[in-house]
């Protein structure tokens, strides 16, 4: 997969609130060239486009197809892996509140909670984010649990080689995340959303996704063919401007 034209995704003409990201390839030989892009992104932004990680496209529409499959499950059978204490399973349409202060109603989409899996009799069982998945049974969804954790690790890879470029762009060592207490041994959770379709109306209060700030060190997002994320580059401008992200394969 080719970055978009002159390292960023250029809007057209008739397009005039799609953003215009930096694009980094991680298959590129050049890294101060990607070093250089990424500084760039974060600087202005935090946002950014990755290519060529080294997922595979059929892989990850396999991911979006197991997806789908649990959301289509009926309620009552999602509501019987409902997330626990640990953060892990599945959360409602509207159970959570992203933007209380100008939400009405909470949000209008249902995610699905998995993190490193941890026996409950280990010794890290006890601790804040780790702890036992909640999976659907093999008879529910069978392979769904394999996908999933699969996915888990490549995705968690990636994030390992943007972290190396991160450490370079800060003028660290090129291994410095990989340190035992952040990415030797790391908490990632992935999480799975499926939004009803629901047109966000901010006059009303109704939101897919409340504005927010995403906490921990990286979130890589994947998404579908479906115009719908938005980024807002400064949150104290005012008034803010929110731009849409286009898809990207890749």
């Amino acid at each position: 997969m080719e970055c978009p034209k002159n390292e960023a995704f250029e809007a057209s003409q008739a397009s005039q609130n799609i953003s215009a990201l930096n694009c980094i390839d991680l298959s590129s030989a050049d890294v101060q060239n990607s070093v250089s892009l990424l500084k760039q992104a974060c600087l202005d932004s935090g946002f950014f486009y990755v290519v060529n990680h080294g997922i595979s496209q059929e892989f990850m529409d396999e991911v979006f197809y197991q997806s789908k499959r649990f959301f289509d499950l009926p309620i009552s059978e999602k509501m019987k892996l409902l997330r626990n204490k640990k953060n892990r399973g599945y959360t409602p349409t509207l159970d959570e509140h992203l933007d209380p202060v100008n939400q009405i109603h909470g949000d209008y989409k249902e995610g699905y909670y998995i993190g490193i899996e941890v026996p409950e009799s280990g010794p890290d069982a006890q601790k804040p984010f780790y702890g036992s998945n909640v999976w659907p049974t093999a008879d529910t969804l069978p392979g769904w649990r394999e996908i999933m954790e699969k996915y888990h690790r490549e995705a968690l890879g990636v994030a390992k080689v943007i972290a190396r470029i991160i450490a370079l762009a800060l003028n660290l060592e090129v291994d410095y995340f990989d340190q035992q207490e952040m990415l030797g041994k790391p908490i990632p959770t992935l999480r799975l959303l499926h939004y009803e379709g629901r047109v966000s109306d901010p006059v009303k209060g109704i939101y897919g996704a409340g504005a927010h700030s995403d906490f921990g060190f990286m979130t890589l997002l994947a998404t579908d063919d479906v115009y719908g994320l938005q980024i807002c580059k400064d949150k104290d401008a005012k008034p803010q401007k929110w731009e849409f992200v286009a898809p990207l394969k890749g």
